[in-house]
């Protein structure tokens, strides 16, 4: 199962990979490239990965939750490539019986994404330079 993605991600996929019968409630992360990043324009990020390592990361944070969470079931997806504004480069679906677990779940998965995976951001605006974003900034910012 590849966690890494060129194509477009599809929520209701991701939805019906997670969801079980037992499960109660489904949260949803969805990351959208912005328009701008401290206070610059933004036209497109490229995202690059170090795909293996990112493969073994994603897939290990997901067992995490479902150990962290009993009866929780995390799937996590991240696009690479060129995106533009709009478009999403991010998902996490948690589904869980009960609501609190599957929040909980969605917001851990994310900010572990966010911590550990090897994804970078190649930034381009109108009028400057492509920028390698440091991604521990955008750890920082939440």
């Amino acid at each position: 199962m590849a966690r890494l993605s060129a194509a477009p991600l599809r929520l209701a996929d991701l939805v019906a990979e997670a969801r079980r019968d037992s499960d109660g409630a489904i949260a949803v992360f969805v990351g959208v490239v912005r328009d701008h990043h401290e206070g610059l324009p933004v036209e497109s990020i490229e995202y690059a990965a170090y795909g293996e390592m990112a493969e073994r990361e994603l897939g290990a944070i997901e067992r995490e939750l479902a150990e962290a969470f009993p009866a929780t079931r995390a799937v996590i997806r991240h696009r690479v490539g060129v995106l533009r504004v709009g478009e999403e480069s991010v998902a996490v679906v948690a589904v869980s019986p009960h609501r609190a677990q599957a929040f909980s779940a969605c917001r851990e998965a994310i900010e572990s994404v966010k911590r550990r995976v090897p994804i970078w951001k190649l930034e381009r605006g109108p009028g400057r330079d492509p920028e390698w974003v440091d991604p521990t900034r955008d750890r920082a910012a939440g």
